[in-house]
């Protein structure tokens, strides 16, 4: 899936309930690993107003390819997981989308 426009990460997070304030500070502590990413242009994290343990990861992209090959398939993933992971109530949904022109 090559295309060289840019793609928008949406990752649907449960947390454990009474988890929720260690998360955010694991994440913040870790946001930079993400934000630091060659190919990785913009990073917001959002939390559910009705719905506090769910939290929505958007992160945009130049590319799949740049979240795969420079995020997910690096070094830097491991420690972005490793501190955001054990707060996890189960694996976070991750999709990719376009701009609809």
């Amino acid at each position: 899936m090559t295309d060289s426009h840019d793609v928008l990460e949406v990752a649907l997070i449960e947390i454990n309930p009474g988890a929720e304030e260690d998360f955010e500070t694991a994440y913040r502590g870790v946001r930079e690993v993400l934000t630091s990413t060659p190919g990785c242009r913009s990073v917001r994290m959002t939390r559910g107003v009705e719905s506090p343990s769910r939290f929505t990861l958007l992160v945009e992209w130049e590319s799949v390819e740049a979240h795969e090959q420079n995020f997910r398939g690096s070094d830097r993933f491991a420690q972005w997981r490793g501190a955001i992971g054990p707060h996890f109530a189960q694996p976070p949904v991750v999709e990719h989308f376009r701009d609809v022109r």
